[in-house]
């Protein structure tokens, strides 16, 4: 069987399609942004760890079909049928695919000697992920956040702002809990609330978090990498440029679907105002212990944890305190008050774990095969980085990316490529790239399918995997066709 080949040359197509529509745009810059050919020495052990972590070659095509599998399964099941949609809204049978999907995965890699790299991904990306995402939800779950303004698109569209500036400095994932409820209950009296959640996840649970490592999960792990914490404020004229026209499209759009709400919804929103107060306000300061924790507990600080990596889970013991200091701390009717479950976590938990096993085929494949993308100028690791977080998770993307450009520039540090202007316009490049495009799917980042759950909660009924796609590509495509014209 050939479909692993097919969907790896599926992936390498969508992306030269992408590169060819940009080609007529990058002729007419004006600015260079050539690399210098001059590459700097690279020792004989360098050399061999560099082919060591690049060596994908003996990784069949079909090992990818596991991944295809569930991004099918994802995408079908819960519109195939009414009665696969009701099997699929039990999070055990999520659970139940991820680990078939996953055992498969997991043994086709172990076949090939690839066993490491699970343990790796599983124990050093995977439970962080997962400890990093509970540990805000479940904090943010006990703030509440009362009232119940008019459903106006001025207010709604003061909700998705607040929400992309807090992104940053609280995670995509605590602004996204913090504020999604809140945005809910002001809605609830409107029928058309659909592309309202649509755009809170485009704005503030993916391009709102592009000012610091604490915003999402690709930057953070850039900061690890060795990316300076202030580095990434530099991306703010992509931010606010992506933010202003989102914002603008989103007044457009909600004034047209405001007109359309019956007059009797309109009066009962009116009538039901009611002031905005703040409760559970001590839970701010576990928020500050995680985005502390995060920040500080790292090799970066703790040199020690370059040696000894499993030091580096004092952070994840912090975090899970924060949890616990919450749940001590926080009144039990707050949650209550928010329809605070475990259900959306959960199901991120249970789907990201078969998601993380089955993506290595594909991310193993992709960067020993990243060469023959032909990716070398910055608009390309822009597109690519963006096209394949948007089926892939954003923060090992951008970690393949990063190793593809270093590969390409014969560097072997971040500081090398920070030293050389042309270069660091390939790591900004990434950067936009994997946090802006993590929104074109529910996939692309932990907290688009936390939003869509919590909404379907709700009784929102949110568009299927790939209704939410025509959503992504129909609005953020041309801005990011601007983004590249006018940044890369």
């Amino acid at each position: 069987m050939h479909i692993g080949r097919i969907f790896l040359s599926f992936l390498i197509l969508l992306t030269f399609l992408s590169f060819g529509t940009m080609g007529i745009i990058a002729q007419e810059k004006t600015e260079s942004t050539e690399i210098p050919s001059e590459k700097p020495i690279v020792s004989e052990e360098q050399a061999t760890d560099h082919d060591d972590h690049h060596k994908g070659e003996d990784l069949p095509y079909w090992s990818v079909i596991p991944f295809v599998l569930i991004l099918l399964s994802i995408a079908i099941l819960p519109i195939a049928s009414h009665t696969t949609e009701h099997w699929w809204e039990n999070n055990n049978n999520k659970l139940l695919i991820a680990v078939i999907l996953g055992g498969i995965a997991f043994g086709t890699l172990a076949y090939y000697g690839w066993v490491h790299t699970i343990v790796h991904t599983i124990v050093f990306e995977y439970i962080p992920f997962i400890i990093l995402l509970g540990s805000l939800y479940y904090i943010s779950g006990g703030i509440v956040l009362r009232g119940d303004i008019e459903a106006t698109p001025l207010n709604n569209s003061l909700f998705l702002l607040i929400g992309a500036g807090l992104a940053s400095f609280i995670g995509t994932t605590g602004a996204s809990m913090l504020l999604i409820r809140p945005l809910l209950n002001t809605n609830s009296e409107r029928k058309h609330v659909v592309h309202t959640v649509i755009f809170f996840i485009f704005l503030v649970s993916n391009i709102g978090g592009s000012l610091t490592p604490l915003g999402d999960p690709p930057l953070f792990l850039g900061y690890l990498q060795g990316v300076p914490f202030t580095w990434t404020f530099g991306l703010f004229p992509e931010m606010i440029f992506a933010c202003s026209i989102l914002l603008v499209v989103y007044f457009i759009w909600d004034t047209a679907m405001y007109r359309k709400e019956s007059q009797k919804d309109i009066a009962f929103d009116k009538s039901n105002v009611t002031p905005i107060n703040l409760s559970g306000q001590v839970n701010f300061i576990w928020l500050l212990g995680v985005v502390l924790s995060v920040a500080f507990i790292n090799q970066n600080y703790i040199p020690a944890i370059g040696e000894n990596p499993y030091l580096g889970f004092i952070r994840e013991f912090v975090m899970i305190g924060m949890i616990v200091m919450s749940f001590m701390t926080s009144k039990k009717e707050y949650r209550i008050e928010n329809k605070f479950t475990l259900h959306p976590i959960t199901e991120v938990a249970y789907l990201f774990i078969g998601i993380f096993v089955c993506m290595i085929p594909a991310l193993v494949l992709l960067e020993a095969n990243g060469a023959s993308l032909g990716v070398t100028e910055s608009w390309q690791f822009f597109w690519a980085t963006g096209l394949f977080s948007s089926v892939l998770d954003n923060a090992p993307t951008y970690l393949t990316f990063l190793s593809l450009a270093k590969g390409y520039l014969g560097y072997t540090t971040v500081a090398q490529i920070l030293a050389n202007p042309a270069a660091e316009a390939l790591l900004k490049a990434i950067s936009v790239g994997a946090v802006f495009m993590g929104a074109n799917s529910y996939i692309g980042n932990a907290p688009n399918f936390m939003v869509k759950s919590v909404a379907e909660e709700n009784k929102v009924k949110m568009p299927s995997f790939g209704g939410y796609m025509l959503y992504s590509i129909g609005i953020l495509f041309p801005v990011f066709l601007l983004i590249t014209w006018i940044f890369f």
